[in-house]
């Protein structure tokens, strides 16, 4: 079986499927950055539809003529721990940009160096006397605006001394979305980002994130009052189409055979999201005629497994979060509707319902607040029809 398994986001060329007009609407528009004319791209999606794939695939067709940084700010230390910050943002981009160049053989001690001078102030901490001659002892203190503004003319200095040997920069900054835990922080962040950006003429970005085009920070970003509103490219990555599926599928797991109905249940049971078409066609046996009946079964006893990323997030939430996802588990609500399952006041369900919507496990859409993922969806309800109970604990 030639595909991969649904977690695996580096993807050989082999294994990458489709997305032929996708990537050539994309690389059509980041090609216009070695003119001086350079885009700023919002890929969206929801979770699974392979947009970190597509940015790695978009990373290895330009590699040649670009220097191409991927930057994934979910793997940044200090939003593991909870710490996240604009400094430690800055630091993590800086890190990414300097990492990328040496792979890429653009020699850039020197800027390092420069970085330490120019992003740090100096005072006299202490003065020693040795032997009757005073010694100052120096002190140096990141300033975070130095920092920042160091850090964001980076890449368009890169440039600027590389130009022979390369087109321009593009910076791919994924799960973005994680850039929500600078709360009151953020907004400001926004607009700095912006001002930095719209200067440089040679450096083009890409932001992407398990958005979806109602989640509030779109609006912050792209929306006709948010920070880039005008200057950002929106571009939604859809899932797989039934066709596009079946080909797939008859290409790549040319050993699994379906019955038509079976197919369309197997359609129905991954929404064509290609992480889920990958791990459910991984776990199901090979070699054999499969109908819907014995498909239904296979998918049911499988769910833990589609699921797994989100009974991860299921154990660490908190009852009240859990509640008010069981809650939205047969139909969409309203605020006050949420309150009145739950017997609370509805103002004392905003914490609540803005953490879940930043872990993506929720939209407000039309009012109403809704489950996301339909897999996560179909394990709760499966869990609570095999054992009579919900997990709200776990052992």
């Amino acid at each position: 079986m030639d595909i991969a398994w649904g977690t695996d986001n580096n993807l050989y060329d082999d294994q990458f499927y489709n997305r032929e007009e996708e990537i050539g609407f994309l690389k059509s528009i980041l090609n216009t950055s070695q003119f001086g004319s350079t885009p700023t791209i919002l890929l969206t999606g929801i979770r699974g539809v392979g947009k970190t794939a597509l940015l790695k695939k978009l990373q290895r067709e330009f590699i040649d003529d670009y220097l191409v940084i991927y930057a994934d700010f979910s793997q940044s230390y200090a939003y593991q721990t909870d710490k996240l910050s604009p400094n430690a943002i800055m630091e993590f981009l800086y890190d990414r940009i300097i990492k990328s160049a040496h792979e890429q053989g653009l020699k850039t001690l020197g800027k390092k160096l420069e970085k330490y001078f120019k992003t740090n102030d100096f005072h006299i901490k202490e003065i020693l006397n040795f032997q009757g001659i005073s010694i100052p002892i120096p002190k140096s203190e990141e300033n975070y605006h130095k920092l920042a503004d160091f850090v964001m003319d980076l890449p368009q200095m890169i440039y600027d001394e590389y130009s022979e040997e390369i087109k321009g920069v593009f910076i791919f900054i994924d799960e973005f979305q994680t850039i929500k835990d600078l709360d009151n922080e953020l907004n400001g962040f926004l607009w700095y980002f912006r001002s930095k950006v719209q200067e440089q003429k040679n450096v083009a970005y890409m932001f992407s994130g398990s958005m979806s085009l109602t989640d509030s920070l779109i609006q912050d970003i792209a929306g006709k009052k948010g920070a880039f509103g005008g200057r950002m490219l929106t571009y939604e990555l859809k899932p797989f189409s039934k066709e596009i599926t079946k080909n797939y599928l008859d290409e790549k797991a040319a050993n699994l055979k379906f019955s038509d109905d079976a197919f369309e249940r197997f359609y129905t049971c991954t929404k064509g999201i290609p992480t889920y078409i990958n791990l459910f066609a991984k776990l199901l046996p090979q070699n054999h005629l499969i109908n819907e009946e014995e498909l239904k079964e296979e998918f049911k006893k499988d769910l833990p497994f589609l699921a797994i990323h989100f009974i991860n997030i299921w154990s660490k939430l908190t009852f009240k979060e859990q509640k008010i996802i069981i809650s939205l588990l047969d139909k969409p609500l309203k605020r006050v509707e949420i309150a009145r399952e739950l017997n609370v006041t509805s103002g004392s369900l905003s914490n609540s319902l803005n953490s879940l919507q930043n872990k993506a496990l929720i939209q407000l859409n039309d009012s109403k607040y809704e489950i996301i993922d339909y897999i996560f969806r179909a394990w709760l309800k499966n869990e609570y029809a095999s054992k009579g109970v919900y997990p709200f604990r776990s052992i």
